[in-house]
């Protein structure tokens, strides 16, 4: 078989033919860049060939890759097929991310699903023969026990911890263990993922863990993701399944491992998703989240062994996924819902989630209405030319001034790239600046006079103007398509906004609150959403972050079985509103694309 040697490790993998470079490298679990997932459109897959013989470039790459970068051996892995030995350098490597792990959190009262009590085995004898099962249903008045718990069991004498939930006993242990009592909340996100480990007596949270989603090596977005699954019908669901639960596995580890304490002390585990995510998690087909007419195969709430889908905990820990309303409305907005008490508001209250799906809730006075606007990846700092995810080395914030060009790296790192909250700062600087009319168009260089401190900071490239953030320690720059894909996701985002006030026949200035939640608009400030426009001018003074209330949501539904019911309900009654189906939806739009007119 063909060998590929990867640089800068100097593994050696071999491989069969008839699959793309990208493909090997994924198959053997090797970080590479991959947004489009494979399909030759975002060009971040990058890898240098060191030696060896690949197929001549293609027409696609000699259009993504730079002339330059041609000479120095660098192809798009997603675009090359080889069949003999090879020597290849990645380009890129995982970096440290930045992970939204806390929120704004109500008071509520904690009452548990999972219970234990010491009872005391008797010591069988001739005249007693009563078996464990029926001696543990005479003392805890349980009239089931599961037949996990019992197969776990030993007939010993003396004292014995019984877990129940919901009326059933799902383990037994010996000796006093109520002292011990564990569980997880976890946020699961198209691109982070938070897990956090809570001591079920008192509340406490004793630890955390984030990372990005592993599912990233089969797209970015749920919809490339949702693809993945059409094209592989054979292992697609699995392979999904497989990679957020072995993530879950490794962040249990690593929190309990931060408490002092086993993963067989975790009895519930509480999940807030998207519905794709939730999907994906439990192994269910997402295909018909991705088609219309969006019918998913649930949206009700889950409570299922742990173990069912594989997650290391307890032997009988359960597994509760909170509900969602619709293919688009998941259950971490239905969290999202819950936590800010959008469902007790007097007033009206406009909730929204920023992100590759732009999730928003409308409640007027306690009348639920919500919409889901792709927005698409973009303001994640994906199919952005210099696009990254908010990594350590990211621009997040940008100035323009007249002595320059002024960047704010994460980590204080060399700049390689910018992230969300970046080409949001950049785009409102164009704005402000003039670089870049309300029509999104930059203007024409020749109109500035070359003493104008605007006139560096802008090239040609052919016919394509572009704007240059750093030429250090590599070009970084800001395309015309950049600034498009923000425009798409602000008009996305806007015209929901306003769609569902039209809906509610509630004016701009009616609003009392505009909540801002989930892991990129907690890092957004309220100028650069106003600034270009993806939110009114008008709600500026009106604006609370809420933080990450998706894993706030699942906290409470692990402390309290109230509070699964009444987020239960609240998806019931949700009212979902199809933009696509509203009434002169593609006209407001088109109107939302407008950027903001700096010069009134």
């Amino acid at each position: 078989m063909p060998k590929i040697t990867v640089w800068p490790e100097g593994k050696i993998y071999e491989y069969t033919k008839g699959k793309t470079l990208l493909e090997i490298l994924l198959a053997e679990k090797i970080f590479v860049d991959n947004p489009c997932n494979g399909k030759g459109v975002c060009g971040k897959c990058r890898v240098k060939i060191l030696s060896g013989s690949v197929p001549e470039i293609c027409e696609t790459e000699s259009k993504l890759l730079k002339t330059e970068e041609i000479e120095a051996g660098i192809r798009l892995s997603c675009l090359v097929n080889p069949e003999n030995d090879l020597e290849i350098e990645l380009l890129t490597k995982e970096k440290k991310h930045e992970v939204l792990t806390t929120g704004y959190i109500p008071e509520f009262d904690f009452d548990l699903d999972i219970e234990k009590r010491v009872i005391e085995i008797r010591k069988p004898t001739l005249e007693d023969q009563t078996p464990l099962e029926d001696q543990i249903k005479e003392q805890t008045g349980m009239r089931k026990i599961s037949f996990r718990a019992l197969q776990s069991a030993s007939f010993i004498p003396g004292k014995v911890t019984v877990v129940l939930h919901e009326g059933e006993v799902i383990q037994i242990e010996e000796g006093d263990t109520t002292d011990s009592l564990y569980g997880v909340a976890i946020d699961i996100g198209t691109t982070t993922v938070v897990c956090a480990l809570i001591d079920m007596i008192t509340g406490k949270e004793l630890a955390n863990a984030s990372m990005i989603n592993a599912q990233k090596h089969f797209g970015l977005d749920v919809l490339t993701r949702i693809t993945y699954e059409l094209e592989h019908p054979e292992d697609g669901v699995e392979k999904l399944r497989s990679a957020i639960v072995e993530s879950i596995n490794d962040m249990i580890c690593d929190i309990c491992s931060q408490a002092g304490i086993s993963k067989e002390q975790i009895y519930e585990i509480a999940v807030g998703a998207n519905c794709t995510m939730m999907h994906m998690l439990l192994g269910v087909d997402a295909t018909p989240i991705g088609k219309a007419p969006y019918a998913p195969m649930f949206v009700k709430a889950r409570d299922i062994p742990a173990e069912l889908i594989g997650i290391h905990a307890a032997k009988g820990a359960r597994l509760y996924c909170l509900p969602s309303v619709s293919a688009y409305i998941g259950a971490d907005i239905v969290a999202g819902a819950y936590v800010c008490e959008l469902k007790k508001e007097e007033g009206n209250v406009l909730f929204i989630d920023i992100g590759t799906n732009g999730e928003i809730v409308l409640s007027n006075r306690g009348e639920l209405l919500c919409c889901s606007c792709a927005a698409g990846p973009a303001l994640e700092g994906m199919n952005i030319s210099s696009g990254m995810r908010a990594a350590e080395g990211a621009i997040e914030d940008v100035q323009i001034t007249e002595e320059g060009v002024k960047l704010k790296v994460i980590g204080d790192e060399p700049p390689a790239g910018i992230c969300g909250s970046g080409i949001l700062a950049v785009v409102k600087e164009l704005l402000k600046s003039g670089l870049v009319r309300k029509d999104g168009a930059f203007i024409k260089k020749d109109k500035l006079e070359e003493t104008d401190y605007r006139y560096p900071m802008l090239q040609l490239d052919g016919r394509k103007r572009e704007f240059i953030m750093t030429e250090e320690p590599e070009k970084l720059l800001i395309t015309q398509g950049d600034v498009r894909q923000v425009q798409l996701a602000k008009g996305a985002i806007l015209s929901g906004f306003i769609a569902l006030l039209n809906k509610a026949g509630i004016q701009m200035e009616d609003l009392d609150k505009v909540m801002i939640a989930g892991q990129f608009g907690a890092h957004l400030p309220a100028d650069s959403l106003t600034g270009t426009g993806i939110l009114p001018k008008e709600v500026e003074d009106k604006l609370v972050y809420v933080g990450n209330s998706s894993k706030t949501g699942a906290y409470m539904a692990l402390m309290s079985a109230k509070v699964k019911r009444e987020m239960e309900e609240l998806a019931h009654d949700m009212d979902y509103m199809e933009l696509g189906a509203t009434k002169g939806y593609e006209r407001l739009f088109s109107d939302c694309l407008i950027f903001p007119d700096f010069n009134k």
